[in-house]
């Protein structure tokens, strides 16, 4: 029979590392700012400001139309590399982090 210290040290755990994740669009901090904008930074350190008025009052807004109430967009935390809300509200990161990019390489388009 082995003992419980042996079972531990065979366990996957003792043998896996812990996951890192490297995908540079995962947002590490998120910061609301006035006006339904966020400020991002992604693992990367690439940072910058995404406005969010137009998703959250558009017709067709889904989901995200919760998010007109400030209190609730207020709420912005990181969960898991994504920037969510309460009421299982999540952003694509890749998405936005492609947006930011974009704006930074061609501030005049």
């Amino acid at each position: 029979m082995r003992t419980q210290s042996a079972a531990q040290q065979d366990s996957p755990l003792a043998v896996t590392p812990p996951i890192q994740p490297r995908m540079p669009w995962r947002v590490v901090a998120v910061e609301t700012l006035p006006e339904f904008r966020l400020h991002v930074r992604f693992m990367d350190g690439t940072e910058g400001t995404a406005n969010l008025t137009i998703l959250i009052h558009s017709p067709v807004a889904g989901v995200f139309a919760a998010l007109a109430d400030p209190t609730l967009f207020a709420q912005a935390r990181v969960e898991h590399g994504a920037v969510t809300w309460p009421g299982e509200i999540d952003l694509a990161p890749d998405a936005m982090y492609a947006e930011i990019k974009n704006i930074k390489e061609n501030p005049n388009d």
